[in-house]
């Protein structure tokens, strides 16, 4: 299985932007099943005299053809659609196919493209389905294409884990866009934007609301007598308070109750590492994680350094608490949740708080708070 490694190796030079999907799929021999096939949870099944049959730039792109399938996910599309394992697996191909026409990536074994199909190029799998079915598949992809769970299938990747891998994948595409414009295939780049941009653009406005509650602490202007004001040698004895113009501190409260599914939780991770990275906070952005109880308050520079422990009972308001006894106390707390919860009656004192409601059909949130639904 050394020429894995290699495959691997050609995979990520020839399309580098997907070397962290590529070296996410793991590995395994499987002898007598005759192919190579990738299952949901984005395990590759190989046979190691297929393996073995293939030059290593064929097996690269047959890597990276498979690794496709698990981006788009076509195993839930094809479920949506109740498509037929075969002819859905060829038009899911096409769709892969081309894209890595464009830069000479297309193997040998899984080679259906539109013109094969008598379709349109540049469309989507599910118009290529709609057509007549036109054959057996040359190739079976597994149930990472079809859905059709096989023998040996795996749990491997978590649905959490595999938003993650495809917004990092999708972050990685337009990056490569942006460095060198024409270097990604089209169909690549639409895709990478449908993953990062939802139709209503909720990060600008969430980052907005971010912006006018930060301005509304900094502009507050307050006495303090840690330090002496410049007067004070002409009114002594009487000691006078200086004006200062507080710095605003940001918290973030995480939902993790049974509520938030993977999806959601993969939200509030990317929205976590955003404003972590755009507070532009030294010293580290406080998390709260809650869930009915408070788990964890830490301070972090990326979600990945949290342990988002729950998945019980809700009660942000308990969140809430715990983020406003922070020390320096936050100014702004934005809290990421389903809004399946109670809440207090009022906002903590002296402080703005924005609810970033998640999911399509979120509960009503409450009147004190600003609010960003978020699409997740």
């Amino acid at each position: 299985m050394s020429d894995v490694s290699a495959a691997r190796l050609w995979a990520s030079v020839r399309m580098p932007y997907l070397a962290s999907a590529v070296f996410a799929c793991a590995v395994k021999p499987e002898p007598g099943i005759g192919t190579i096939r990738i299952d949901e949870g984005w395990t590759v099944h190989a046979d190691p005299a297929v393996v073995a049959s293939m030059a290593v730039e064929n097996l690269g792109k047959l890597l990276l053809h498979l690794t496709c399938h698990a981006l788009r996910e076509h195993a839930d599309r094809a479920r949506a659609l109740h498509a037929d394992g075969s002819w859905w697996n060829r038009c899911t191909d096409a769709e892969i196919n081309d894209d890595l026409a464009v830069v000479d990536a297309v193997p040998t074994s899984a080679k259906d493209l539109p013109v094969d199909l008598g379709v349109a190029p540049h469309r989507l799998a599910e118009e290529y389905f709609a057509g007549d079915p036109q054959g057996p598949r040359p190739w079976d992809c597994g149930s990472g294409a079809d859905g059709a769970s096989q023998p040996g299938d795996s749990d491997g990747v978590s649905g959490l884990q595999a938003q993650l891998i495809r917004a990092r994948t999708a972050v990685n595409v337009q990056d490569a866009h942006k460095s060198a414009p024409g270097s990604v295939p089209g169909g690549l780049l639409r895709w990478a934007h449908g993953v990062t941009e939802p139709s209503v653009d909720w990060r600008r406005v969430l980052a907005a609301e971010l912006r006018r509650a930060c301005a509304w602490a900094s502009g507050q202007v307050d006495h303090s007598y840690s330090r002496p004001s410049r007067r004070a040698s002409v009114m002594h004895p009487v000691v006078l308070p200086r004006l200062v113009r507080p710095i605003p501190e940001v918290a973030v409260v995480a939902d993790t109750s049974g509520s938030i599914d993977d999806r959601m939780l993969a939200t509030v991770v990317g929205e976590i590492d955003g404003i972590a990275t755009r507070a532009g906070l030294r010293s580290g952005l406080p998390v709260v994680v809650v869930d009915a109880q408070v788990y964890t308050v830490r301070r972090v520079t990326r979600a990945a350094q949290l342990d988002l422990a729950g998945g019980g009972g809700t009660d942000v308001g308990a969140g809430i608490a715990a983020a406003a006894a922070l020390r320096p106390r936050p100014s702004v707390i934005v809290v990421l949740t389903d809004g399946l919860t109670p809440w207090p009656h009022s906002p903590p004192r002296g402080t703005k708080v924005i609810v970033g409601l998640l999911g399509n059909h979120p509960a009503a949130p409450p009147r004190w708070a600003r609010v960003v639904r978020i699409a997740a």
